[in-house]
Order: structure tokens, then C-alpha cells, then sequence
């Protein structure tokens, strides 16, 4: 039986990598929304910025995962549509949200720091949970281990069983995502709660932890996208942890708190 596979009914399947997608979105999506009505969205305003940052965050990370597999997608185009089969790159994702919001917050007249304050914790959330989707599809794998060195991590069974990809076992780079944004969600809830929190640190924080993440991590993966014979997502790494610690250093210096501060 296929393992990317949730149910199947007829024809139709369920997969879940879809089922992982879902939840993550989901459960950020709830935190997003709380945190939108504290800084003075209503209701109707914050769903709909919602909606379309994760409209246009899964086509923008779509569109960056094909431009970097075009060798591929070229010879079969009829699968740049087939989402749910896998290739979805986070930081396409991201730098697609990005856009809207700056776009958003310039038309509307938004606070652009507090707005993505406000989203980091449930982003970083739902980034964490997502990671299992690459493993019920075999994707976001690290090099070439042995059973033992699996077995040395003390990892359940399903997940040794499920990194014998290509009739070789691999490294589990998505779970240590997966673990390290966790633990940057913890620590990201735990900083919001400080009465001295100023507007950017949140963003900053959340950008310098998941680039010093990724950098680490994508190291030991062996399914990268490249950009000629550099590892691309470490470069975004490189630029999200230099505006991160922009964001830390130059938010330090304004009079503006976190809590205190209104999106509009």
C-alpha cells in the first residue's frame, strides 16, 4: 500500500501530504486570527488577509519549486498543477506572502511590522506540522545512513521504516525541521509574551531562528533545489537571518511595543 496515501475512495485520493498541509495551515491560521483581533482587525478583515496570504503563498511556492525543477516540469507540464503529488517550496511560499502583504499594507495604510508580527508564531507553527507532509511523500531527505545510525536516534519504527527511499536509508532533515521549528514556535510565544517587545522583533526573531535552521539543516539534505552549484535555500537562509538581526538591532531603538501597537 502506498503510504503517501490517506484514504482512497474509487478514484479519489486523499494524501497525507494534503492531510499535513491542512492541519498546519489550519491550526496557524486560528493563531494568526486571535492575534489579528488583539491588534485591532475585525473578524471579516483578518479572514481575508488570511485567505489570500495562503492562496497566494501556495501558488508563489508552487511557482518557485517548478522554476527550479524546469529540466523536469518542461517535459511534463501537465504536472505543474499536481500539488498534492508534492513541491511545494516554503520559501517561494513566503516571499510570494510577502509581497501581498507589503502590497496590502501600503494600499490599506497597515502597519507592515505589526502585520507580520502578528503571523510569525503561527507561521513557524504551521511549518513545523507541514514537515510531515514531505515524509509521507519522501521528500526533504538527507544523505545516506545506516540502519543503526537510524536506530541510534531512537525514532519509532514508522519513521525508520518510511526514510528506505530509493532502496537506501536517509537522514530525517524533515524531522529535524520539523523538531527545530517547533522549538522555534515555543520560543517565539514565550518573547510575544514580554511587556518590552518592540514592533519588527517578532519578525526578526522568527526570521534570524528559521535561516540559522535551514542553513544547518539543508547542509545534510541530498534533494535540495539548486541554483548551479549552490544549494538555494541556504542563500535564502543567509538573507533572512541579515534582515533578521536588522530587524532585532534597528526595532531596538524605536519607542513602539508590541503590545501596545495597532495594525491599522
Amino acid at each position: 500500500m502506498d503510504r503517501s496515501i490517506f484514504i482512497s475512495i474509487g478514484n479519489l485520493q486523499i494524501k497525507w501530504y494534503s492531510i499535513c498541509l491542512l492541519i498546519g495551515m489550519g491550526i496557524g491560521s486560528i493563531l494568526v486570527l486571535k492575534e489579528f483581533n488583539k491588534k485591532g482587525l475585525n473578524k471579516d478583515q483578518a479572514i481575508d488577509i488570511i485567505f489570500y496570504s495562503l492562496l497566494l503563498g501556495i501558488i508563489g511556492a508552487r511557482i518557485y519549486y517548478v522554476i527550479f525543477n524546469w529540466s523536469y516540469y518542461s517535459k511534463y507540464p501537465l504536472e505543474i498543477g499536481m500539488v498534492w503529488n508534492g513541491g511545494l517550496a516554503i520559501h517561494g511560499g513566503l516571499i510570494a506572502g510577502l509581497l501581498f502583504l507589503l502590497f496590502l499594507s501600503k494600499k490599506k495604510k497597515m502597519n507592515i511590522l505589526l502585520l507580520l508580527d502578528c503571523m510569525v508564531v503561527g507561521l513557524i507553527i504551521a511549518q513545523s506540522i507541514g514537515r510531515w507532509g514531505n515524509f509521507f511523500n519522501g521528500e526533504a531527505y538527507g544523505r545516506v545512513v545506516s540502519l543503526s545510525f537510524l536506530k541510534s536516534l531512537h525514532l519509532p519504527k514508522f519513521i525508520i521504516d518510511g526514510m528506505y527511499i530509493n532502496n537506501e536509508y536517509r537522514e530525517p532533515t524533515f524531522l529535524y525541521e520539523s523538531i527545530a521549528s517547533l522549538i522555534g514556535f515555543i520560543v517565539l510565544i514565550i518573547i510575544r509574551k514580554k511587556n518590552n517587545l518592540k514592533i519588527g522583533q517578532l519578525t526578526g526573531l522568527y526570521l534570524t531562528w528559521y535561516g540559522i535552521e535551514r542553513l544547518i539543516i539543508e547542509s545534510f539534505r541530498s534533494d535540495s533545489l539548486m541554483l548551479s552549484s549552490l544549494k538555494i535555500a541556504q542563500i535564502i537562509s543567509i538573507i533572512f537571518i541579515v534582515c533578521g538581526v536588522y530587524l532585532l538591532g534597528i526595532n531596538s531603538k524605536k519607542e513602539k511595543y508590541y503590545k501596545e501597537g495597532k495594525i491599522v
